[in-house]
């Protein structure tokens, strides 16, 4: 889990990288630039604040043939030996992208390359080299008085509210391509600055694959439990999951069927299951990991526990207590009208 409120810039390199497909070339400032109390606030809001809002999906530096041959890898590891090289290494690191810059769709745009310290990767301190990049280029109005008038002045600038593209490269976990973290805002373009810029896979650590585990505990949920059994069991089951994962620092999956799974009748079948999608999920010989609590609270927000009927009636079940949606909730047939119902039993109605 990331935590980037405490993080410190302490150098911010500046370089303007164009479309080589274009001819725009690229323009490498000479001097790191020199920050102030209002910039570092203002550029601190507007790098860190996708990160924050972003499920954590983590990535690492590779290559097929050897890390060495990965470009970033090689200059983020002459950074962390020697930050004082950093801006000479942030030159590298915009003609790296310039190079990568070759189709038609790319934007030109500015490159900020920095050095971060202090940001808090699962409650321990470390540095980061961060490489944002903003392409978007947006319209605002500025006001100049002439003479007796209010004039208007249509310029050009970077929306601060949306960072176009960023990275972020930790110095842990060298010797496996570091641990890298990465948002982009503009999606016609992301094999670009993933594969070509980046070059990286992803990062099959605990949050992998507790939220993978979940995604396709999600899907079993829809494709069996509810056709074998109905939509209020298809909910309940995904609360019992989610809550197995809340509850545990480490997750052993005979623990987890035996838990969560209440029709024995369904166990064989989520085996089943597994061999047949796991390895969509990249999880068909997982069985025991350890368990990541951010990944299961993203997981939890993102879960569907409503019950939609089609007389324009729902029923929301609770996650944090799915015992009361077995306890007070039942479901039956009328056979007068033909329909199904939903029995809830309540001793008085909440104020909202």
């Amino acid at each position: 889990m990331i935590n980037l409120y405490p993080t410190q810039i302490e150098t911010i390199s500046l370089h303007r990288v164009g479309n080589k497909n274009k001819n725009e070339g690229v323009f490498l400032s000479q001097q790191p630039f020199a920050l102030n109390d209002e910039t570092t606030g203002l550029l601190k809001e507007y790098f860190f604040k996708p990160f924050r809002e972003k499920e954590e999906n983590y990535f690492k530096l590779s290559n097929e043939v050897d890390l060495e041959f990965n470009t970033l890898y090689k200059i983020a590891s002459e950074i962390f030996n020697d930050p004082a090289s950093m801006h000479n290494n942030s030159k590298k690191v915009a003609t790296h992208l310039f190079e990568q810059s070759n189709h038609p769709h790319i934007k030109s745009g500015e490159v900020y390359i920095t050095y971060l310290s202090n940001v808090l990767l699962d409650n321990v301190k470390v540095d980061a080299i961060g490489i944002f990049k903003s392409e978007v280029k947006n319209d605002f109005l500025q006001f100049e008085e002439k003479g007796s008038n209010l004039d208007i002045v249509i310029q050009q600038g970077v929306n601060v509210n949306k960072l176009d593209k960023g990275c972020l490269i930790f110095n842990v976990d060298k010797e496996n391509g570091y641990k890298v973290l990465s948002v982009d805002g503009n999606r016609y373009d992301t094999k670009y600055w993933l594969e070509d810029f980046l070059g990286v896979d992803v990062l099959a650590d605990e949050n992998f694959y507790t939220k993978n585990y979940l995604k396709f505990c999600q899907n079993f949920a829809k494709d069996v439990v509810l056709p074998a059994e109905d939509k209020q069991q298809e909910v309940l089951f995904m609360n019992r999951a989610v809550n197995h994962f809340a509850k545990n620092d480490a997750f052993e999956e005979s623990n987890f069927l035996n838990e969560v799974i209440e029709n024995p009748e369904l166990i064989p079948e989520f085996k089943h299951y597994k061999v047949e999608k796991g390895p969509k999920y990249s999880i068909e010989d997982v069985s025991n990991f350890d368990i990541a609590n951010k990944a299961v609270s993203d997981a939890r927000k993102k879960i569907k526990n409503v019950i939609n009927l089609d007389t324009n009636i729902q029923i929301k079940m609770d996650f944090i207590n799915p015992e009361s949606a077995q306890k007070f909730v039942e479901k039956g047939w009328d056979e007068e009208r033909q329909m199904y119902y939903y029995l809830v039993y309540f001793n008085k109605e909440e104020k909202s």
